[in-house]
């Protein structure tokens, strides 16, 4: 099976996908907090990338556009313990609790290395999915009670980051776009992430722009693939996932009717110079 997925609770699982390569993108609706046990895997944000591997913990923040790529390693399944941090669970944590203040918190991914305290807080849901019975409510609240008390003793800003409970407000279209184009998101979630309807999406776009949301998101998305095979050396195969294409054959296509050659001339030509 490619993938499967072993649930001690609703918020809290075990991820395996296959050695291959697997790439996604994808809006968190909640904070997710990750131990990579197994495996390699590149994470993309706007203007920023990450590459994890065994043994790394990190914090995906909510309502931030992302494409995960996971890389073959070793034959080896790619393995997480992953911990949601919903919104209602946060709100029951910080009833009552003083926030300090801060000179205010980024929405970027948030890494831990192999912290011992949280290495040892993952390490102890082992036992719990081989369990037939779902974790028990109470003792499920503990463990991610005792996870966020962890992030807080670790990170002393990130109070400001996990209690922040608002939907997305209405942005820049213009400087959002500019910045998130390469994920391949449904419009709808484009919209959301915005602060608008589909429909007050679209006419934004459109007055902005003057062209449809798909032609401009295609064009952008080659332009950059242009200049990370032309300038950068990177492979196509790698350029194609990176800029929001589904898969390699389309991109070609597309780049190809786009500028008139295909990809794998500028690797040939970058290896004469």
């Amino acid at each position: 099976m490619d993938y499967q997925s072993t649930y001690v609770t609703p918020e809290i699982k075990l991820s395996s996908y296959e050695d291959k390569l697997f790439k996604t993108e994808i809006v968190f609706d909640h904070h997710m907090l990750i131990w990579f046990i197994e495996g390699e895997t590149k994470i993309i944000q706007a203007e920023t990338s990450y590459t994890f591997a065994s043994g790394d913990i990190f914090l995906i923040p909510r309502n931030q556009l992302a494409t995960i790529i996971n890389y073959p390693k070793g034959n080896q399944p790619h393995k997480t313990v992953v911990m949601h941090l919903s919104t209602s669970r946060l709100r029951d944590f910080y009833q009552g609790v003083t926030i300090k203040s801060s000179a205010g918190s980024s929405f970027k991914i948030r890494r831990f290395g192999d912290h011992p305290l949280l290495k040892s807080c993952f390490a102890s849901l082992a036992p719990y999915f081989d369990l037939t019975e779902p974790l028990p409510e109470h003792l499920a609240a503990i463990k991610i009670k005792e996870a966020i008390s962890l992030l807080r003793l670790i990170d002393p800003n990130i109070d400001t980051l996990l209690t922040n409970f608002d939907s997305p407000a209405k942005l820049d279209l213009v400087d959002f776009m500019e910045r998130n184009y390469m994920f391949n998101m449904p419009l709808e979630r484009f919209g959301y992430l915005t602060g608008r309807s589909l429909t007050t999406f679209k006419r934004d776009f459109k007055k902005l722009f003057d062209t449809t949301p798909q032609k401009w998101l295609t064009q952008k998305r080659l332009e950059l693939a242009h200049y990370q095979c032309s300038q950068k050396s990177s492979r196509p195969v790698d350029v194609c996932y990176e800029v929001g294409f589904e898969n390699f054959s389309h991109f070609s296509f597309a780049f190809k009717r786009h500028f008139g050659y295909p990809p794998t001339k500028l690797v040939a030509l970058g290896a004469m110079r």
